[in-house]
Order: C-alpha cells, then structure tokens, then sequence
C-alpha cells in the first residue's frame, strides 16, 4: 500500500508539472495584433514559411503591412502570411540585433531579482539528472519545482517547490524574495530543507551583479527539531558576444564556500551554461562540472 501510495504522489507531481507548462504554452493561438511601435523598439516578425525579420511596422494597410527591417529595407508583407509580431527581447548594434538571455531569470542554480513575465516560463534540467519547470504567474510572482530522473532508494522520492516573488523593479536594480522547498515522498514520511532568501540585482541584461542573502533550514520527522544556518550570494554576468555570457556564481556559508564559473550558449529560446564548481574549506580540493540546459517558452518572453 504505501508504495502505491508513493507512486502515486509520483504521477501526481508529474502531471502537475506537465499541466504547468500546457497551461502557459499550449493557450489557442490569438489573432496577430498589428501596430506601430513606440520609437526606439524593435519588433520580430515571424511569417508562415518560418522566415523571421527584425526592425518595425511603418505602415498598415487591409491586408497588407510595410516593414522596415534593421538593415534599411524595406518589405511589404500580406496580414495572412504573419504568425506573429511582437516586441523584441535585445537590442540593435549596427545592422545586427543581439537578442537578450533567454534565461536571465536564474545564474548556474540561483536566481536572480529578474522576473518571469505572466504567461512565460521555462523547462529545463540541472547537471543532465534534476528536471525543473517555473512559470510566471504574474509580471511579479512565478512558481515552479522539480524532482531528480534518478533515485537514491526506491522508498525516497525528493521533490522541491520554488516560488519567487519581486518586490522592486527599476531601470537597472531589482529585487526579490522567495523559497527553495526540498522535502521527501516516502513511506515514513520524510523531513525537509530548504533556503529562504533575498536576492538584488543590478546592471544590465548584459553586465550584472547579484548579492544574495539565504536563511537554511532542516526539519527531520525522525528527530526532534532541525537545523538553521545563514548563507550568502555573490554573482557576476557579463555579455562577452552576441551569443556567450560569462558568469560566476559564489556562496559562503559556516563551514566554508563554494566557487563556480562558466559560460552559456544563448539561443532564441534554448540556453547552455556549461561550468566548473569547486568546494573551499574541505580537506581536498576537487573541480566537478556544471552542465544546464534551459528552454524557455510565452508571447511574452
């Protein structure tokens, strides 16, 4: 009985990821609004045989648009051939668009005070083994969660629930609060962990630091009481081409700290970030190696 029990706490965590991401990305598709952008914005227009320009709408006719691309030229385009117009995520340097991160809500594994847009989120995996999933419920709040591919025991299923919440947004500073929840699905029960934390942001899309502070906690239903312990955050970003942003990401913590860097790959939607992280404070030093995968999904991404 209790393994069918946990089984099913097994499916019903992953249909409720699954329903997470078919609310937010399979919606039926709404008709393409067609406008002039405010100066100074780039829009993407993506047409039905899967050809995407970028610069803006100069003139709207019945049934056909005039689009001037970043390069100068200029096209007419039938309203039926559009899939979608909208504003576009980077900026323009010469005659080049360089498109935002497409994962600038989260570092290697912490966030940042960056949020997810209402409708948007992502789906990705932590070190090939540890699937997650956020979606932003509001332009402020998102929430998500995760549970790892592979099991220590057959009678231990860890799960973990991430909700985030900005509380200030500015041209170039952010901030947010919110909970890593780590707890167990198993026969007795189980205990939990996880960090409460603050999290500001300041810089740009493109060159940033991040400061953190996190409060740990353990609770064992095994043992009486648990574990409390302070954690600090210190992180870097910086665009070193249109598509590699380098990033370092570092804790200090009682016992010692932990030090990583890498890079990431940016795509349209999907991000690489392939790094090394290292323990300090332990009695031998060791590299291991940090490979994430992100893809990111929403109108309004």
């Amino acid at each position: 009985m209790a393994t069918t029990t946990r089984r099913f706490g097994h499916f019903a965590f992953a249909a409720t990821l699954l329903l997470a991401v078919g609310t937010a990305a399979a919606q039926p598709p709404a008709p393409v609004a067609i406008d002039i952008p405010a100066p100074g914005i780039v829009q993407e227009l993506e047409l039905r045989d899967g050809s995407r320009l970028f610069g803006r709408v100069e003139h709207v006719a019945d049934d056909t648009v005039e689009f001037r691309t970043i390069a100068g030229a200029t096209i007419s385009v039938a309203t039926r051939d559009i899939v979608s117009l909208r504003a576009a995520p980077g900026r323009v340097e010469g005659e080049r668009f360089v498109q935002s991160d497409s994962n600038r809500t989260r570092l290697f594994f912490g966030p940042t005070a960056r949020s997810l847009p209402r409708g948007t989120g992502y789906v990705g995996v932590y070190e090939i083994l540890l699937p997650f999933v956020q979606v932003g419920v509001t332009d402020r709040v998102s929430i998500g969660g995760g549970t790892p591919l592979i099991f220590a025991s057959d009678s231990s299923h860890p799960v973990w629930f991430t909700p985030k919440v900005q509380v200030y947004k500015g041209e170039r500073v952010q901030a947010a609060v919110g909970v890593m929840h780590f707890f167990n699905i198993d026969d007795d029960g189980g205990g939990s962990l996880g960090i409460a934390y603050g999290v500001t942001t300041i810089g740009s899309d493109d060159s940033a630091i991040s400061i953190g502070a996190g409060w740990g906690y353990t609770r064992d239903d095994d043992e009486d009481g648990g574990g409390n312990a302070a954690i600090g955050m210190i992180a870097a970003e910086r665009r070193v081409s249109p598509r590699i942003k380098f990033i370092t990401e570092n804790y200090i913590f009682r016992d010692g700290a932990l030090v990583a860097a890498g890079i990431r790959f940016i795509g349209d939607h999907l991000s690489a970030d392939l790094g090394l992280a290292a323990p300090l404070g332990v009695d031998e030093t060791f590299a291991f190696p940090m490979v994430n995968f992100v893809w990111t999904f929403g109108s309004g991404r």
